[in-house]
């Protein structure tokens, strides 16, 4: 591959430095790169992300760590152009590349050498009165939850239209496989191969006996409703797509999450396993 677009974090990356140099380095190994800096503003990232990105793009290159790369695969889905992260953070999942891996990993990139891996994602749609009033896509999680009051939500979960358990807990997250070892992995659910396709479901800080989480077949559709009845002004409960694209519910709001048509295209470049990136990463933090 030769056609390179890199994406930004401006506050990894503030002077803009490393993403130059890495332009350089691609532009020296007979390639060609763009770039755009990630800001705060999504209505504007995307607009520019989707309108800047040339049609023969072969490969997006994300400078930042797994959030920053989290937010241009959900961005970028549309396009199917595969990604691979340059970690400027904390060690995480997503981002195979560091910084004194980076240039080899553009010498293989640019004669091919490399492995494909396809992750899945969610779509969640809010329907309020009968009618679609939002849908976004996640690729780590969809997390339904509190905010403003210590009252546990009250919530039904069915499963392919029928009822699968009713939960009182401050929230439940939907997760991802790749999204496992992320917040899902914190309230204590299952740790799961990224590169497997199924849907787990974990309920935060449940206050009742069924707190286990489940795991469904990547196929399942799931609704969760929200009969509420409480007359607290404070009570407010969210949804929200890989921790952004915030949604408000109200009383009687239907929230339905299946797997998404697209998927987010990875490359690899490391033989390390996922276990070995796992163990790594529970001997520094655990």
């Amino acid at each position: 591959m030769k056609h390179f677009y890199l994406i930004t974090n401006v506050l990894k990356d503030q002077d803009f430095s490393r993403t130059e140099a890495i332009c350089a380095y691609i532009r020296k190994k007979g390639g060609d790169c763009r770039f755009l800096r990630m800001d705060g503003n999504e209505k504007e990232y995307h607009e520019a992300l989707m309108e800047d990105i040339p049609n023969d793009t072969e490969c997006i290159l994300v400078i930042g760590g797994d959030g920053t790369l989290i937010r241009a695969a959900r961005e970028t889905t549309g396009l199917q152009i595969p990604l691979i992260g340059l970690n400027l953070g904390h060690l995480g999942y997503l981002c195979e590349l560091e910084e004194d891996t980076v240039y080899p990993a553009i010498d293989r990139l640019v004669q091919d050498q490399y492995v494909e891996e396809q992750r899945m994602m969610l779509k969640g749609t809010v329907i309020r009165d009968g009618k679609e009033v939002v849908s976004g896509r996640a690729l780590n999680d969809i997390v339904i939850h509190r905010s403003g009051s210590l009252h546990v939500i009250a919530y039904h979960l069915s499963v392919n239209g029928q009822l699968l358990s009713r939960y009182n807990a401050d929230g439940m997250i939907v997760a991802t496989p790749t999204g496992s070892t992320a917040y899902s992995m914190s309230a204590g659910g299952p740790i799961v191969d990224p590169r497997s396709s199924m849907i787990l479901l974990t309920p935060i800080n449940s206050h009742t006996l069924n707190n286990r989480s489940i795991v469904l077949d990547s196929e399942s559709e799931l609704q969760i409703t929200l009969p509420w009845t409480h007359a607290d002004p404070s009570m407010r409960i969210d949804l929200s797509f890989d921790g952004t694209q915030l949604v408000t519910l109200r009383q009687d709001d239907i929230v339905q999450i299946r797997k998404a048509e697209e998927s987010v295209r990875i490359l690899k470049l490391s033989q390390k396993s996922f276990l070995e990136i796992l163990q790594r990463k529970l001997q520094i933090y655990g």
